[in-house]
């Protein structure tokens, strides 16, 4: 199965919303539109890897590892700068550090690879001044290891959060077995951002790309992990923010609970279900269509918890641009986007004002 072109095919139908956005600035204008000028856009979802990371990706072909054969910082500045964003916070993808599904057998070489590629974006960001934040990855499902990466992470490098996957073989992020891990992530008050992958259980189900369905489920079952076992109440200081508009969440109404119009209209009871969905983050990458940001619009109660984000290096050089123009499109008001772009993100990231 060929998992790249997949996602590549998934991600090139999502450009073709905001196919305004290869246009030359001087047509936009004659057009009315107005093209991506100031660079105030806080991007929430943005990829990298340290050189290590990226030869590894390679060695084992895993999903998007072409992709990344070309990506410098140079060129994400130049493709930030074409869609007025100020500061991209640097995360892994999918695979993460663990390129195969035995944990055992790379254990030590995915902790040497998590603090080289935590070393590696904690020196684009300071190469970079200002450009790039920092949301390191952690070695887990190994806890004593993610531990001692959280210390290095959060008071060596000053991380400005953590990027996590939805899942690590058989274990989701509300997983009792990852508790001493999230536990010390709630002490500190951390920021969580998760990416999809496509867990050891489900890499061709359905004899399908995992970037088409898999990793959209896989972000709904991690958030029903935490829902189910009252971790999303026991982490309640942790502020989680998932990728793609919460993958699969807004169709499968069951993690949610009641979702009665009386219900989404009204206050959600302190520790339900919905209040925890509503105080979560969600970011528009994968999910700028006229189908899911509506309809996440609505089970959110507004737009005050949709960030702005684009899986760059995913969707090219045009990609942020692209997204910037199809949010432009779904009826949301200039202070709605104002909050997605930059002012929803500066509540959790306040030191990144401008």
């Amino acid at each position: 199965m060929d998992v790249t072109r997949g996602r590549r095919e998934f991600l090139a139908t999502l450009g073709a919303l905001g196919a305004t956005a290869f246009l030359p600035d001087r047509i936009l204008r004659a057009r009315g539109q107005t093209p991506a000028a100031t660079t105030t856009r806080l991007d929430l979802h943005h990829h990298f890897g340290s050189p290590l990371w990226k030869k590894r990706h390679a060695e084992t072909k895993r999903q998007g590892w072409d992709t990344f054969m070309e990506y410098t910082p140079a060129k994400a500045i130049e493709a930030m700068d074409r869609a007025g964003v100020q500061t991209a916070f640097l995360s892994i993808t999918s695979p993460g550090i663990w390129f195969g599904d035995n944990f055992a057998a790379e254990r030590q070489g995915a902790i040497a690879l998590a603090r080289d590629v935590n070393e590696y974006g904690s020196r684009m960001r300071a190469d970079y001044k200002g450009r790039f934040g920092l949301f390191a990855v952690l070695p887990l499902p190994d806890v004593d290891a993610s531990l001692k990466e959280i210390e290095y992470a959060f008071d060596t490098l000053k991380a400005d959060g953590v990027g996590l996957l939805t899942s690590y073989g058989d274990a989701w992020l509300g997983d009792p077995r990852l508790e001493p891990v999230f536990d010390e992530l709630n002490r500190r008050r951390a920021i969580v951002y998760t990416h999809p992958t496509d867990a050891s259980c489900c890499h061709g189900i359905g004899n399908a790309n995992p970037s088409v369905v898999e990793w959209f489920s896989d972000t709904a079952r991690s958030i029903n992990s935490l829902l189910q076992t009252e971790r999303a109440t026991r982490y309640n200081n942790i502020t989680f923010i998932w990728s793609h508009g919460g993958g699969a969440l807004v169709g499968t109404t069951r993690v949610v609970g009641t979702v009665s119009a009386a219900a989404l209209d009204g206050t959600p009871a302190p520790n339900s279900r919905l209040h925890h969905i509503r105080r979560f983050y969600y970011d528009t990458a994968g999910a700028a269509n006229p189908i899911v940001m509506p309809a996440l619009k609505r089970l959110l109660g507004g737009t005050s918890n949709i960030v702005y984000g684009t899986d760059y290096p995913f969707g090219g050089q045009d990609g942020p641009r692209n997204i910037v123009n199809a949010m432009q499109t779904f009826g949301f008001t200039a202070e709605e986007l104002r909050g997605i772009d930059r002012d929803n993100a500066l509540r959790i990231l306040p030191n990144f004002r401008a």
